[in-house]
C-alpha cells in the first residue's frame, strides 16, 4: 500500500505531524518536501518561497526533526501532560537557528514590516514550522487535538465539531462506514 496524499487544513503543525501517517512517511526527499510546502502555501505565505529555493536532503531532515519532536511534545501536551523537556528544547533551538527580524520598506504611502527568518534555507524552514509548533503547544486548544478513531490511522486533527471522530470523513470515516456496512449485510 502506497502512502497517501498529504491531509492538509489543520493548524500547520498537525499538518506537519500527519506527513508522517502509518503508511509511509510523506517527506522523504525534496520534491516531497516541496509539494507539501506548495500546499501550504495559502495558510504559510513563506512556503510559496521556500519551495521556489534549493531544498536539499539537509532540509528535508531539519524538516523531518522538527516533525518529530512536534510530534513529541504534541503527545503530552494534548494531555494535559508535560512534553519531553527535550522536544520543547529542540524547538525553541530550531527558532534560534533562523532569527527572526523585521524588513522595514516603504510601500508608497507608508512605512510596512514584514518578518523574516533569517540564516540558510534549512534553518528557515525548520524554524517556520517550529514556531507553528510553539504557537499549537501554547494554545489552549491544544487539548482538544485528537487522534483519528479509524484502527489503522494514526493522524491528528483539531475538531471544529465536538462529535468528530476521524481525520477525514472521506478517507477514514468512509472506510470505517463500509466496513461497518459490509459487516452488517455479509452472507455467513
Amino acid at each position: 500500500m502506497s502512502a497517501p496524499a498529504p491531509l492538509t487544513g489543520e493548524p500547520l503543525a498537525l499538518d506537519l505531524v500527519n506527513t508522517h501517517p502509518s503508511v509511509g512517511d510523506l517527506l522523504t526527499g525534496p520534491d516531497d518536501l516541496r509539494a507539501w510546502l506548495l500546499l501550504q502555501a495559502d495558510r504559510f505565505p513563506e512556503a510559496r518561497e521556500f519551495a521556489a529555493a534549493e531544498l536539499t536532503d539537509a532540509t528535508v531532515e531539519a524538516v523531518r526533526e522538527v516533525r518529530a519532536h512536534t510530534a513529541r511534545a504534541l503527545a503530552g501536551a494534548r494531555r494535559g501532560e508535560r512534553p519531553p523537556p527535550e522536544a520543547l528544547d529542540a524547538l525553541t533551538r530550531a527558532q534560534d537557528a533562523a532569527p527572526a527580524v523585521r524588513v522595514l520598506d516603504w510601500n508608497g504611502t507608508a512605512v510596512t514590516a514584514t518578518r523574516r527568518r533569517t540564516g540558510p534555507t534549512a534553518a528557515q524552514v525548520a524554524a517556520w514550522l517550529a514556531e507553528a509548533a510553539a504557537d499549537l503547544l501554547t494554545d489552549p486548544a491544544v487539548a482538544a487535538v485528537r487522534q483519528c478513531e479509524a484502527e489503522d490511522c494514526v493522524l491528528l486533527f483539531l475538531p471544529a465539531h465536538p462529535r468528530r471522530r476521524w481525520c477525514s470523513a472521506a478517507r477514514c470515516g468512509n472506510r470505517v462506514r463500509v466496513a461497518r456496512h459490509y459487516q452488517r449485510h455479509r452472507t455467513t
